[in-house]
């Protein structure tokens, strides 16, 4: 009996479903409710939104339409994305603005309307970044806290 080959994600599914990814989390979805919109399991919405299982034109409309997105928003820039190559920086970033807390802070970020606390706001997680990486070696918490 010949092995079975796993096959990888096709670069284009991955971009797609990091978008659906992406566009759910900004508008506080979660899978199971964009699961239930489409009258799928959580766990597909998952291998949608890693490129492991290839969404379909018509889910991807229905998809389009739950997420208040053109299908277009979908495939936007490809082209010009995939012949850039992405640094390891631009990926980290990328990563963590999709996140649970990347989101979270950019949203609470947006609510402050003082462009004087904004850059407060920044200037002290800039402190803090830095703190952490002068103390990296000391294990015991700092006094200044």
């Amino acid at each position: 009996m010949p092995s079975a080959q796993i096959k990888a994600p096709n670069a284009v599914d991955i971009e797609v479903g990091r978008r659906i990814r992406q566009r759910r989390a900004i508008l506080g979805f979660t899978q199971a409710a964009l699961a239930e919109h489409l009258g799928i399991t959580f766990q597909q919405v998952q291998k949608y939104e890693k490129g492991t299982n290839r969404v379909g034109s018509s889910r991807l409309q229905t998809v389009a339409r739950f997420l208040d997105v053109p299908i277009s928003y979908f495939f936007d820039d490809l082209e010009t994305r995939r012949s850039v190559p992405l640094d390891d920086a631009t990926v980290t970033v990328a990563s963590f603005l999709s996140s649970g807390d990347g989101l979270a802070l950019n949203r609470a970020f947006l609510n402050i309307k003082s462009e004087k606390v904004r850059r407060t706001f920044v200037a002290m997680v800039k402190s803090l970044a830095n703190d952490q990486d002068n103390d990296e070696g000391n294990s015991e918490p700092s006094a200044n806290v």
